[in-house]
């Protein structure tokens, strides 16, 4: 019998798919308040993600890259943000 924290976890990588998938389709609207809010939600969904693959299966590397997702995600935001306010 499974575990309910490995059912848990498998479940939460298929809701995290599907809300990557979102992202991206939020991602690819003409406004580019939408395609900044697309980019943000897909960068947290695939730093938990890597997060989950590093718990489940002890590789290292995933939770390296996670965390500079989740830390330069927002100043590539910030830096955009200023660049187009000029």
């Amino acid at each position: 019998m499974m575990d309910i924290l490995i059912i848990a976890e498998y479940t939460l990588l298929a809701a995290l798919a599907v809300f990557s998938i979102a992202a991206v389709r939020i991602a690819t609207r003409r406004s580019i308040g939408m395609g900044l809010v697309g980019i943000s939600g897909l960068s947290i969904a695939i730093a938990t993600i890597l997060i989950l693959i590093n718990r489940m299966y002890g590789i290292g590397f995933c939770r390296d890259i996670a965390y500079a997702l989740v830390l330069l995600g927002p100043v590539g935001t910030i830096a955009f943000a200023r660049v187009l306010r000029g």
